[in-house]
């Protein structure tokens, strides 16, 4: 009986340090505690619906950690909100963080399996029903009802070993788990 395989490349170049994450892994089973990350966003109101968010340190390993340099996320509301369009809502922020995720997600499985990527999109749509965030129905939820991911992939690769890819990806999601699953949420005002 002859077996055959498919001929991967022996090392696809996507980008990605699958070396380290796979020494990371092994570590973290070693010292569990070193995998408790906090990350962090600081958000400041600018004028009207508009914010900026601003992020730098993150505690891990058991440690603070500052960051090479600080990264901003502006967000605001679109004009027939009566606001000034000046950056993404918050909405769209979520949904860039998912195809964000996943997309990378992709890229890491793909070099951990030998596949050489040459193109990734994701196109992310969310649905909402804004008569709950205006308060018009008790009934009608202030999130998304739907969201929906689509993948463009080209890579060296079967259809059936990208589909895997991005089955792999949202399998290992921080960002789709978080929205899938309920987390916990607490709210103070100081």
């Amino acid at each position: 009986m002859t077996i055959e395989t498919p001929i991967r490349p022996a090392a696809a170049d996507n980008g990605v340090n699958t070396e380290a994450l796979i020494g990371a892994r092994g570590a973290f089973e070693q010292m569990p505690a070193a995998a408790q990350f906090t990350f962090r966003s600081s958000c400041a109101w600018n004028t009207g619906t508009q914010s900026r968010n601003t992020i730098n340190g993150y505690a891990g390993l058991g440690q603070e950690h500052a960051r090479k340099r600080t990264f901003t996320i502006d967000s605001d509301h679109p004009e027939v909100f009566a606001a000034e369009d000046t950056a993404a809502t918050p909405p769209e922020i979520v949904l860039a963080a998912l195809a964000s995720c996943l997309t990378g997600g992709v890229a890491a499985v793909a070099q951990h399996r030998g596949i050489q990527l040459h193109s990734v999109r994701s196109l992310v749509e969310g649905d909402m029903d804004v008569r709950g965030i205006l308060g018009m129905d008790p009934e009608i939820r202030n999130g998304f009802s739907a969201i929906r991911v689509r993948f463009e992939i080209d890579a060296d690769a079967s259809p059936e070993d990208i589909a895997a890819l991005a089955a792999q990806s949202q399998k290992r999601s921080a960002v789709f788990d978080m929205l899938c699953n309920p987390s916990q949420v607490s709210v103070s005002v100081a």
